[in-house]
């Protein structure tokens, strides 16, 4: 009886922070489309939907590769990744638009600000 409640406790556990990283991501987001220009992002479903995309995209690379896409994570190429990412994203998500310049910034200023925000480094 012991193991089913930490099992169902180790369950809702993962579920939140599945739900925190994708809370954290959108907000992230929002501030890169923010202060990026030639990138915006029409709604808040489709902040929603993008956060969820780049969640994914973010975990198939570290899957598939080991690198994460993450400006200051692994140097050039983390911000080579996450600058590709973001373009990538568009393609998944409708209005959700963003420029080659404002993804390489864009990346940039993601850096910046998750670095910033507290949460799982």
């Amino acid at each position: 009886m012991q193991d089913a409640e930490n099992n169902t406790s180790t369950v809702t556990s993962t579920a939140w922070q599945i739900v925190g990283r994708l809370v954290g991501a959108a907000i992230v987001l929002a501030i890169t489309a923010f202060f990026t220009p030639g990138f915006t992002i029409n709604s808040f479903w489709a902040l929603a939907v993008a956060a969820v995309v780049l969640t994914l995209i973010d975990y198939l690379i570290v899957k598939f590769t080991g690198l994460h896409a993450s400006p200051f994570g692994k140097g050039f190429v983390g911000f080579a990744l996450a600058a590709i990412t973001l373009y990538v994203t568009q393609f998944f998500v409708a209005g959700y638009s963003i420029s080659w310049i404002a993804a390489i910034i864009g990346a940039l200023i993601y850096g910046v600000i998750d670095y910033f925000i507290p949460g799982n480094q």
